[in-house]
């Protein structure tokens, strides 16, 4: 996701079988709540019904955006 690497998140992203998207994504609160409101949209084409945000504490897992 162009979009997490750009704010400089660290994480995951992927495309479950139901058609939903599940992303897992750490860094600065104001870089996710960023991702966040971009995901109400999503990339260009894309259609997004519904968001959902489950917060967690910060644990420093990951070293980078990838694609699972």
């Amino acid at each position: 996701m162009d979009k997490a690497k750009e704010l400089g998140l660290k994480g995951w992203v992927r495309n479950n079988p139901d058609g939903s998207v599940e992303v897992v994504a750490e860094g600065l609160s104001e870089e996710v709540d960023k991702l966040v409101a971009w995901s109400h949209g999503g990339p260009r084409h894309a259609v997004v019904n519904r968001v959902e945000v489950d917060w967690e504490p910060y644990l420093d897992e990951y070293t980078e955006f990838t694609i699972v």
